[in-house]
């Protein structure tokens, strides 16, 4: 076999697998969409039906108006901006502190940092929750949103602080003999170069406060507060014969974390691909 042939042959096993991949992560997605135009009866069809006789639109509406989803979307994103926002905000001061500043102790700090991240989120959950009940805070998004303003999480940091690593000293340097502060020179030099790298926190941050269902089931009691990922359980609950409108409801919550993940995919590829070109 030529050195060609063994390169055309390894290219077209490579997208092969790629296919396959692609074809097992994109199956449940599509079953999702077809089982949201169905009849309950039509989706537990067999041999299974991949087009749907007819199409049952009013899944959605209905779905969508059973439950107050209006509210819990808003409930949603008062805790999304005000996550994101500080998760964003904080892990950038800290993961500057750590690339650039100097201060007794910044080494083993870092090393205690990362290894928060081999603690399992059980461990912590039932102190956790005692603290927050012994300042009232049940039943209050504040459980949900004040830890986003202290960090920002270990692996934020870890993430940007790689980053940082990689931007050029002499940068700072030059803004310090200029009469700078650490924190103008975060603001005007280290952010707008770290676009890519705020992408990626920003996206991971999203998809895992949008995704919280543990969270909101824990600190929240009143229905009024639910989030769309409780608000969906408590539908299922509430409606579990009408697999219509659960596949409905669940692809009108899936489809905005889609979007963003198409809108910023470019940033995301590129801030997960330079943050660790240098440690």
């Amino acid at each position: 076999m030529s050195v060609s042939t063994a390169k055309i042959v390894h290219r077209f096993v490579i997208y092969l697998i790629l296919i396959a991949g692609s074809v097992a992560m994109i199956f449940p997605f599509a079953w999702l969409i077809r089982s949201s135009l169905m009849s309950t009866a039509q989706i537990f069809t067999f041999p299974p039906e991949w087009i749907p006789k007819p199409f049952e639109w009013s899944n959605y509406s209905d779905a969508l108006t059973v439950v107050p989803f209006f509210r819990y979307f808003l409930n949603t994103m008062l805790i999304e901006v005000t996550v994101v926002s500080g998760v964003v905000i904080t892990s950038a001061m800290a993961g500057y502190s750590f690339a650039r500043l100097k201060w007794p102790g910044r080494n083993l700090m870092f090393g205690l940092l990362l290894s928060t991240l081999m603690l399992p989120y059980a461990v912590t959950l039932i102190p956790t929750f005692v603290l927050w009940k012994s300042l009232g805070a049940i039943n209050t998004y504040w459980p949900l949103i004040v830890p986003a303003w202290f960090g920002g999480g270990a692996f934020n940091i870890f993430l940007l602080r790689q980053f940082f690593s990689t931007i050029p000293k002499d940068l700072d340097e030059a803004a310090y003999m200029d009469g700078a502060s650490p924190l103008t020179v975060l603001w005007k030099i280290m952010l707008p170069l770290s676009k890519p790298a705020l992408i990626v926190i920003l996206i991971f941050t999203f998809i895992g406060t949008w995704n919280d269902f543990l969270g909101p089931l824990i600190y929240l009691s009143d229905g009024n507060k639910f989030t769309l990922a409780l608000g969906l359980a408590s539908f299922r609950g509430m409606y579990n014969a009408q697999w219509g409108y659960l596949m409905a409801a669940s692809t009108a919550i899936v489809a905005p974390i889609i979007v963003l993940f198409f809108i910023g995919q470019r940033y995301f590829i590129e801030g997960i691909t330079l943050t660790g070109i240098k440690g």
